[in-house]
């Protein structure tokens, strides 16, 4: 039970800092995006003290290890594959605009308005 209100109050938290966004909307950006991030940083502690946010820390430490072993390609294997992807997107274009005028052709002389 303990979790959950942990979980509402964080929630509450967040919400907080975006309310003091708008009510302090004559003062100083800066006072405005502190407020905002003061509620996300409370909201995050107290999320570090449940076991659901524990588990979520988790899965963002994990995640951040797995994107370090992606084996990004060169700039030239990219270039190569947008190429590509360019070349398929123009052939499949014309393919369907060639389709696109068989079938205006088709409806036209079903229709019986074709020359």
């Amino acid at each position: 039970m303990t979790e959950k209100i942990k979980l509402v109050i964080a929630l509450l938290l967040v919400a907080a800092g975006v309310a003091g966004f708008y009510l302090l909307a004559d003062q100083a950006l800066v006072l405005r995006i502190l407020a905002v991030l003061a509620g996300i940083v409370f909201a995050l502690l107290l999320l570090k003290t449940t076991v659901l946010g524990q588990d979520a820390f988790t899965f963002a430490r994990e995640a951040v290890i797995e994107t370090r072993k992606v084996v990004w390609p060169s700039r030239k294997e990219t270039i190569q594959t947008t190429m590509a992807v360019f070349g398929l997107v123009i052939v499949m274009a014309i393919f369907l605009w060639i389709i696109d005028i068989g079938f205006m052709w088709a409806v036209k002389h079903l229709m019986g308005r074709g020359a």
